[in-house]
């Protein structure tokens, strides 16, 4: 039965199918509950029904509630929405009581509640699965402060790093991701329940009786604006869209390091699949199916931008179509920080390759400049005779360690003994103390200012 539908003919069964949403707004029947249950319990408290008929459907909700949980109740699929769904079960079990539950309230505010409900509890799902794979990431930073790999920039070898520093690197993006979620939710913890249709009620209804039982800090503003609000959606969207962005990063080098030509790391065969035809191959598709879905969120993402940049004040029948959006963009955003936290726990290193790996390049040719400036050469002087020192180890194939003081005293008198221990790999590394950089020293205390910054 149609909460709106005395009035009007009523639709046909094709247009129904078009026209309802209850095939994905079904997961949203806590949050319809528990809005509900809070919208009760203020009519009954302000004197709108009786305490006998607040007790009567509160009681009955709690057992839709508990029932639906347990499975003991099925959601009907031919209603129109969760709500009507929620209001003619609770109707048919406690008859005309029922029927006083949607008293100073609308849809309008019944969707935006339990969206802003949902979309709370999300966040802090989300953040915990952050949380979790920054730990992950974390545990394997501290397990390889000292462990040698080349630094690229333009995927080109570039400088000396630790895969300690180079992983922090993501623990730091997925570290504001929680930023930005917790202050998403400054915006979200507003209760919309009492805004009706879009123009409150005459009935004397308290909102900031309903905002406290819901936990909410406050009630929105305007009541316009209220039921026509997906600005939150939009922003949860973005940080999904953005953290996946992240995870493609990751997943992106990631394959390419267990790529044969680099071995630098293994994927747990827990995470990889092999080939139908090629018996050797181990396949790194968890990481790459990461990769692929990032598109599907940044799809949502520009989804609901769409929607939004036509629509009128207030309510449009436009903004069912965020729901699905936004649920896909919560499941594939969750399950691949799950997937990744799981492909970070498990990784294995190639720490020899990625030794091996950092004496390619000349890696340390910053660090000769350095030593040059050290010796009293400006930075450019420095910079350029370097450039000429290593198109000279280019032709004879050699590497800046390789070659003689002699050859290097012929480019310039300044150089001494003491050059080879200055741009050894290793000390390439221990010089670099500056804080955020790579030197262990340095990695020690971002690790510890991530932990800190985040109560881990």
């Amino acid at each position: 039965m149609y909460l709106w539908g005395s009035h009007l003919e009523g639709l046909e069964e094709f247009t129904h199918e078009f026209n309802k949403s209850i095939d994905f707004d079904k997961i949203l029947f806590e949050e319809d509950i528990i809005g509900s249950l809070a919208h009760v319990e203020m009519l009954s408290k302000k004197g709108i029904i009786t305490q006998e008929d607040f007790e009567i459907i509160s009681s009955e909700l709690k057992n839709i509630l508990e029932e639906i949980k347990s499975k003991k109740l099925e959601i009907d699929l031919k209603e129109e929405d969760i709500h009507s769904f929620v209001e003619n079960e609770l109707t048919k079990r406690v008859g005309s009581v029922g029927k006083k539950l949607h008293t100073a309230r609308s849809r309008n505010d019944q969707c935006a509640l339990d969206l802003r409900l949902y979309s709370k509890k999300v966040l802090a799902e989300i953040n915990k699965d952050l949380k979790n794979l920054i730990k992950e990431i974390i545990s394997l930073a501290e397990e390889n402060k000292n462990t040698i790999m080349p630094g690229f920039t333009h995927m080109q070898h570039a400088q000396v790093t630790s895969f300690a520093h180079y992983i922090l690197a993501y623990g730091q993006m997925f570290k504001r991701d929680i930023e930005r979620l917790n202050n998403s939710l400054l915006r979200i913890d507003e209760n919309p329940l009492g805004s009706c249709a879009l123009a409150t009620t005459s009935f004397d209804i308290d909102r900031f009786m309903t905002s406290e039982i819901l936990g909410f800090k406050k009630p929105t503003e305007n009541s316009m604006d209220s039921v026509s609000d997906r600005d939150y959606v939009l922003e949860i969207l973005f940080n999904n869209s953005l953290i996946m962005t992240h995870l493609s990063r990751l997943c992106e080098e990631l394959i390419y390091f267990s790529s044969s030509e680099y071995d630098y790391i293994k994927f747990s065969d827990k995470f990889s699949t092999g080939s139908s035809i090629m018996p050797q191959k181990k396949n790194p598709d968890m990481a790459e199916l990461i990769r692929g879905k990032s598109g599907r969120t940044f799809g949502d993402l520009i989804t609901v931008f769409t929607i939004l940049k036509g629509t009128p004040l207030a309510y449009n029948k436009d903004f069912q179509e965020d729901k699905e959006a936004l649920f896909d963009s919560v499941k594939t955003t969750s399950s691949s920080l799950k997937i990744m936290k799981g492909i970070i726990e498990s990784l294995e290193l190639n720490k020899d390759k990625m030794r091996d790996s950092a004496e390619k390049g000349f890696l340390n040719a910053t660090d000769l400049a350095d030593y040059l400036v050290l010796k009293g050469l400006a930075f450019r002087e420095a910079y350029d005779l370097v450039g000429k020192i290593v198109n000279y180890a280019i032709e004879e194939n050699l590497k800046l360690e390789e070659i003689s003081l002699d050859v290097y005293k012929g480019f310039n008198k300044i150089f001494k003994e003491d050059l080879y221990n200055f741009i050894e790999i290793e000390n390439s590394l221990k010089n670099r103390k500056v804080y955020g950089g790579p030197a262990e020293e340095a990695v020690t205390i971002q690790i510890e200012n991530l932990k800190k910054s985040l109560n881990i």
